[in-house]
């Protein structure tokens, strides 16, 4: 039987015309190794790290890392940047070697620290793999792993140009003077820290100068002016073992501050000493001489306030998603809703209305024309909280038991609910899919963003069966939960198979719980063989 799909896209969290669909773009790969073989006897190894590429069957170098001194389990300031084509199958190859300086990298069989494979995609949508480093003829390389983090970079792909120096630091060393290095961490919501810079070593100096330096915006702050970074200042020693000098937070908010003739600078703080010395104040001073922007467009501060990724996501899920879906339905026209969101003329807010404005027609002609109509509605309404499913459910729900009221198998309904959050009015939520278990219908969830799904899941049932608040559990589980960001950067296969993966289950539970007979397609002509059952 034909399968009309409703579709219901989500009401947006910043609304601002989203950029264009590329299948291009470029991704940022951060790289770290833990527990390298010490292939040196004197010291441990100097390791670094080329990156190399498949094609044609060969693999090239692309790019190398810096090299670090003496370090078994070193964290690479260089950052790889590959263009990621989502729809080919794009071989990286990491090669980790002690350097021996001179003679330049990967020369000796024995400076070989062990390799990695893996695909560009397999690293963007699981955002961090650590792999095992294996030597030759397939050896591990003792318990040594390698880490790759990446990062897609977004629309707004600026960079900034920081000069920084630094006055009067703590002396380290007994017969010379300190050898200062400075690193920028970048602190990401869940607290890790993610190394966005390292400035050369400068000998011998308490007041260094070091070299200006140029980052994405991506890198530094995610775009966001006003995320927390951690700056250290460190004594360097060839050992590997560097005495902490002093750090400080600031954000790039603040950093802005610096242009022209302005000057920004911190205190260079000593925690320890803060808690030890009476009349401590600092460990040094370290300023900020000058910040260029390379702007982009629109400017990278409009980019940065008005969330640019928000949008760009829930186009982007329902594009991929929709797109799925949307060749299973015989006329390719969609009801598209939006829920959550105070809508003219009165402002009055709404849980199920149409994003195209007209209630007596919400269909909007294929994915594209949902798209459309989603771009043109975002301007004319006001985001609101909470967050409620249920009214959505029901209305579909309405048209699905009239189609049940029909007593034969042509029309299946397949909700696609597209959300950023957590569900406000969960109770009635269970109570609507329960009831919806019982009629030809199937809803698909998508999280888009990185909010705490847990709700979610409970709904989607796999784990348990979904029951009402009463106790009432559903008839079959229609729900299926996508986490968008786990696919985000998979092949459309891998989305499509994640996406349907219960869908036919459930149409053919649906028609068997109701016995209905599937409706056979109409012949125009009257031949025996075109009417027998399909």
């Amino acid at each position: 039987g034909s399968l009309t799909a409703t579709k219901a896209a989500a009401a947006l969290a910043a609304p601002r015309p989203p950029a264009p669909l590329a299948v291009l773009s470029k991704v940022e790969l951060r790289v770290s190794c833990r527990h390298l073989l010490d292939r040196d006897t004197l010291n441990k190894s100097d390791p670094c790290v080329l990156l190399l590429m498949q094609s044609q069957g060969q693999w090239t170098e692309v790019d190398r890392s810096e090299v670090i001194k003496s370090n078994l389990n070193p964290v690479f300031a260089k950052i790889f940047t590959v263009d990621y084509y989502f729809e080919e199958v794009q071989k990286l190859r990491f090669e980790v070697y002690d350097s021996h300086g001179h003679a330049g990298v990967g020369t000796h069989d024995d400076d070989f620290l062990g390799g990695m494979e893996c695909t560009v995609g397999q690293i963007v949508a699981q955002k961090r793999v650590t792999k095992p480093l294996f030597l030759k003829y397939g050896k591990f390389a003792g318990k040594s792993t390698i880490t790759v983090i990446s990062e897609e970079i977004s629309g707004n792909n600026g960079y900034v140009e920081l000069a920084f120096r630094a006055k009067k630091l703590d002396d380290k060393d007994l017969f010379s003077k300190s050898d200062p290095f400075l690193e920028i961490y970048r602190i990401d919501d869940d607290r890790s820290e993610q190394l966005v810079y390292r400035t050369e070593v400068v000998k011998n100096n308490l007041s260094p100068i070091w070299e200006p330096f140029k980052v994405s915006l991506n890198s530094l702050c995610s775009c966001e002016e006003k995320r927390k970074l951690r700056c250290v200042v460190w004594d360097y020693d060839s050992r590997g073992k560097h005495d902490f000098i002093g750090e400080f937070f600031t954000t790039f908010e603040e950093m802005q501050k610096a242009m022209g003739e302005n000057k920004v600078q911190w205190d260079c703080m000593n925690p320890k000493y803060k808690i030890k010395k009476r009349n401590y104040k600092n460990s040094g001073v370290v300023v900020l001489l000058d910040l260029k922007v390379s702007t982009c467009v629109p400017s990278c501060a409009e980019s940065c306030r008005a969330e640019p990724c928000r949008p760009n996501e829930y186009l982007k899920a329902l594009v991929a998603v929709g797109e799925i879906c949307q060749d299973y339905d015989s006329d390719k026209k969609f009801s598209a809703l939006g829920f959550g969101a105070r809508i003219p003329p009165k402002y009055e807010v709404s849980h199920d209305f149409a994003i195209n404005f007209n209630p007596d027609n919400d269909e909007c002609e294929g994915i594209q024309g949902v798209v459309e109509s989603y771009q043109s509605c975002l301007p004319k309404i006001q985001l609101y909280g909470p967050t409620n499913v249920a009214p959505i459910i029901s209305k579909v729900a309405r048209v699905a038991a009239d189609e049940e009221r029909t007593k034969e198998a042509s029309q299946y309904f397949i909700l696609l609910i597209l959300t950023d959050g957590v569900v406000t009015d969960m109770a009635d939520t269970r109570e609507a899919i329960v009831r919806a278990s019982y009629l030809p219908m199937s809803i698909i969830i998508v999280g888009v963003g990185n909010a705490d799904f847990t709700d979610m899941q409970i709904l989607d049932g796999d784990d348990g069966v979904l029951r009402s608040p009463r106790g009432e559990p559903v008839l079959r589980d229609i729900v299926q939960f996508v986490p968008f960001r786990e696919f985000k950067n998979a092949s459309p296969t891998a989305l499509a198979k994640c996406v349907l993966a219960e869908v036919p289950k459930q149409v053919v539970e649906y028609y068997s719980y109701k016995a209905f007979p599937p409706r056979c397609p109409q012949p125009d002509t009257p031949d025996s063989n075109l009417s027998s059952p399909q």
